[in-house]
Protein backbone atom coordinates (compact mmCIF):
# COMPACT_ATOMS: atom_id res chain seq x y z
CA UNK A 1 0.00 0.00 0.00
CA UNK A 2 1.10 3.28 -1.37
CA UNK A 3 0.38 6.10 1.28
CA UNK A 4 1.24 10.40 0.94
CA UNK A 5 2.15 12.14 4.17
CA UNK A 6 1.52 16.07 3.21
CA UNK A 7 3.16 18.74 5.62
CA UNK A 8 1.04 21.91 5.44
CA UNK A 9 1.73 25.15 7.15
CA UNK A 10 0.04 28.52 7.50
CA UNK A 11 2.10 32.14 6.36
CA UNK A 12 3.12 31.43 10.05
CA UNK A 13 4.64 28.75 10.18
CA UNK A 14 6.61 29.51 6.74
CA UNK A 15 7.74 32.98 8.54
CA UNK A 16 8.62 31.11 11.80
CA UNK A 17 10.93 28.52 9.77
CA UNK A 18 12.38 31.48 7.70
CA UNK A 19 13.62 32.89 11.12
CA UNK A 20 15.28 30.03 12.13
CA UNK A 21 19.18 29.96 13.19
CA UNK A 22 21.10 28.44 10.63
CA UNK A 23 22.47 25.88 13.02
CA UNK A 24 18.46 24.84 13.78
CA UNK A 25 17.79 24.88 9.92
CA UNK A 26 20.99 22.60 9.47
CA UNK A 27 19.27 20.19 12.29
CA UNK A 28 16.16 20.24 10.64
CA UNK A 29 17.74 19.08 7.27
CA UNK A 30 20.01 17.10 8.87
CA UNK A 31 16.96 15.03 10.55
CA UNK A 32 14.79 14.37 6.95
CA UNK A 33 18.05 13.29 5.02
CA UNK A 34 18.14 10.97 8.06
CA UNK A 35 14.66 9.75 8.05
CA UNK A 36 14.88 9.91 4.08
CA UNK A 37 18.25 7.41 4.33
CA UNK A 38 16.21 5.32 6.68
CA UNK A 39 12.68 5.02 4.78
CA UNK A 40 15.04 4.21 1.99
CA UNK A 41 16.94 1.36 3.72
CA UNK A 42 14.15 -0.24 4.93
CA UNK A 43 12.55 -0.40 1.36
CA UNK A 44 9.62 1.93 2.44
CA UNK A 45 10.59 5.08 0.56
CA UNK A 46 9.12 6.01 -2.60
CA UNK A 47 9.49 9.67 -2.99
CA UNK A 48 10.15 13.16 -1.11
CA UNK A 49 10.19 16.56 -1.85
CA UNK A 50 10.08 19.93 0.10
CA UNK A 51 8.60 22.66 -1.72
CA UNK A 52 8.98 26.56 -2.97
CA UNK A 53 7.60 29.04 -0.10
CA UNK A 54 4.10 30.25 -0.59
CA UNK A 55 5.01 33.45 -2.20
CA UNK A 56 6.01 31.53 -5.49
CA UNK A 57 2.54 29.55 -5.45
CA UNK A 58 0.10 30.59 -8.39
CA UNK A 59 -2.92 28.62 -8.69
CA UNK A 60 -3.94 27.74 -12.39
CA UNK A 61 -7.09 27.45 -14.67
CA UNK A 62 -8.25 26.61 -18.10
CA UNK A 63 -9.07 29.59 -20.08
CA UNK A 64 -12.32 28.89 -22.37
CA UNK A 65 -9.76 28.01 -25.12
CA UNK A 66 -7.96 25.85 -22.95
CA UNK A 67 -4.77 28.67 -22.45
CA UNK A 68 -3.85 28.94 -18.66
CA UNK A 69 -4.83 31.49 -16.27
CA UNK A 70 -3.16 31.48 -13.29
CA UNK A 71 -4.33 33.68 -9.94
CA UNK A 72 -1.83 34.25 -6.92
CA UNK A 73 0.12 34.24 -4.48
CA UNK A 74 -2.52 34.30 -2.01
CA UNK A 75 -1.39 34.85 1.29
CA UNK A 76 -4.68 35.18 3.17
CA UNK A 77 -5.20 31.32 2.46
CA UNK A 78 -5.26 29.53 5.77
CA UNK A 79 -2.56 26.83 5.05
CA UNK A 80 0.22 25.86 2.16
CA UNK A 81 2.00 22.29 1.37
CA UNK A 82 4.99 22.47 2.18
CA UNK A 83 6.15 18.98 1.37
CA UNK A 84 5.19 15.20 1.24
CA UNK A 85 6.79 11.93 1.58
CA UNK A 86 5.44 8.86 -0.71
CA UNK A 87 5.85 5.59 1.07
CA UNK A 88 5.16 2.00 0.98
CA UNK A 89 4.29 0.01 3.67
CA UNK A 90 2.04 -2.69 4.64
CA UNK A 91 -0.73 -1.23 6.83
CA UNK A 92 -1.94 2.13 7.56
CA UNK A 93 -0.39 2.32 10.83
CA UNK A 94 3.20 1.97 9.83
CA UNK A 95 2.20 5.00 7.40
CA UNK A 96 0.96 6.58 10.55
CA UNK A 97 4.05 5.74 12.65
CA UNK A 98 6.07 7.74 9.99
CA UNK A 99 3.86 10.69 9.82
CA UNK A 100 4.60 11.14 13.73
CA UNK A 101 8.42 10.79 13.72
CA UNK A 102 7.89 13.47 10.71
CA UNK A 103 5.51 15.38 13.30
CA UNK A 104 8.18 15.39 15.93
CA UNK A 105 11.49 15.75 13.87
CA UNK A 106 11.48 19.14 12.89
CA UNK A 107 15.41 19.60 13.46
CA UNK A 108 16.43 21.27 16.23
CA UNK A 109 13.38 22.45 17.50
CA UNK A 110 9.92 20.01 18.00
CA UNK A 111 7.49 20.86 15.67
CA UNK A 112 4.86 18.92 16.43
CA UNK A 113 3.68 19.78 12.78
CA UNK A 114 0.29 18.19 11.58
CA UNK A 115 0.74 15.79 8.65
CA UNK A 116 -2.04 14.52 6.54
CA UNK A 117 -2.01 10.65 5.45
CA UNK A 118 -3.90 9.28 2.54
CA UNK A 119 -3.73 6.53 0.79
CA UNK A 120 -2.39 6.40 -2.92
CA UNK A 121 -5.15 4.61 -5.08
CA UNK A 122 -4.18 2.62 -8.00
CA UNK A 123 -7.33 3.21 -9.76
CA UNK A 124 -11.25 4.06 -8.73
CA UNK A 125 -12.27 2.51 -5.42
CA UNK A 126 -13.72 -1.47 -5.67
CA UNK A 127 -17.16 0.48 -4.93
CA UNK A 128 -17.13 2.56 -8.13
CA UNK A 129 -15.33 -0.16 -10.60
Amino acid sequence: MKYILMMAGTKADFDWYAKWSKQDLQAHFAFMRALSKELRDSGTFVSAEGLAFPDQAKIVRAGRDGAPITDGVFPEAKEFLAGYWIVEVENPEQAYSIAARVSMGAGGTPGHQPIEVRQIMSGPPPELQ
